[in-house]
């Protein structure tokens, strides 16, 4: 039981990773503000470390992880072009960023009880992931 709840939960939080990055990608070329560039660049290098830890878990238990799912994926795109697209803007950028990360505690807090029988190592990697999420959406909330 441990086994699989440990590889479930890394799965999980290797898909919500994958995901953060992939956001982030997608707004910051809209960023006008050299401050929420930064702001967003910190925030991919630590998704980017997390991913390489999740990469690194996944690896000892010979599992390959988890992509966010395409229809996620396609709608988190197709939100982010239509926002962008009626409104260029920082305030755009920091709106999408808070929607995404609220959604990634959620889940991430959803699984963590889900799986509480996974070890404690990817527990602590759970929660690292939900900090660096709130930490992120606190930082751009003057840009909102």
């Amino acid at each position: 039981m441990v086994e699989q709840d440990t590889i479930k939960l890394l799965r999980e939080c290797d898909s919500g990773v994958k995901m953060g990055i992939s956001s982030i990608n997608d707004v910051i070329d809209y960023v006008s503000d050299s401050q929420l560039k930064t702001i967003l660049k910190k925030s991919s290098d630590e998704h980017e470390r997390l991913k390489t830890d999740l990469q690194e878990l996944l690896g000892q238990y010979h599992d390959e992880g988890k992509e966010p799912a395409a229809m996620a994926k396609s709608m988190s795109w197709l939100k982010t072009n239509v926002k962008l697209k009626m409104n260029e803007s920082d305030s755009t950028v920091a709106d999408l960023m808070t929607d995404g990360c609220n959604m990634g505690v959620k889940s991430l807090s959803r699984y963590l009880n889900k799986y509480q029988a996974a070890d404690e190592k990817s527990k602590d990697l759970a929660k690292r992931i939900i900090c660096e999420e709130d930490e992120l959406c606190a930082d751009v909330r003057p840009y909102l």
